[in-house]
């Protein structure tokens, strides 16, 4: 089914504005109230990728589920602590993850296999690190 697309205003100055940098204003209507995935999906229709439209529209990327790394856990060489957050704002607990540079050697100094995504799983957790996975409450994030 065709999703309907509401009308774009034109893009203009205010009067007396003497920046002509459009501005949010610029692509809602007075009295429109449009989701943010439809404020960025109008930004992305016309080619912005800064500001707002840097965003990814919500649910679009659902969080990294991963070992929690406390703030407090020194990290060896190539572990880093990803943070994150839902789709209103609110903090998710880190993550541990690989640097993007990094890789593991086994005994036998043989590259080991690193995850695609970099998130590292619990065979692969530092010594020490007390092993637990983040738990995301449903409703957290648009799926």
């Amino acid at each position: 089914m065709p999703r309907s697309v509401a009308p774009q205003p034109q893009l203009r100055a205010p009067e007396g504005d003497a920046d002509p940098t459009p501005d949010l204003k610029s692509y809602v209507a007075r009295g429109e109230n449009p989701s943010m995935a439809e404020v960025i999906d109008r930004l992305h229709q016309r080619g912005i990728h800064t500001g707002l439209g840097a965003f990814s529209p919500p649910g679009t990327s659902p969080p990294l589920v991963g070992l929690a790394v406390p703030e407090d856990f020194v990290l060896p060489k190539g572990y880093v602590r990803h943070h994150q957050a839902t789709d209103d704002g609110e903090p998710i607990e880190a993550i541990l993850m690989f640097a993007p540079d990094f890789q593991l050697f086994d005994a036998a100094s043989k590259p080991i296999a690193m995850p695609k995504n970099r998130v590292v799983p619990p065979e692969l957790a530092p010594p020490g690190l007390p092993i637990r996975r983040i738990v995301i409450p449903p409703g957290r994030w648009s799926p």
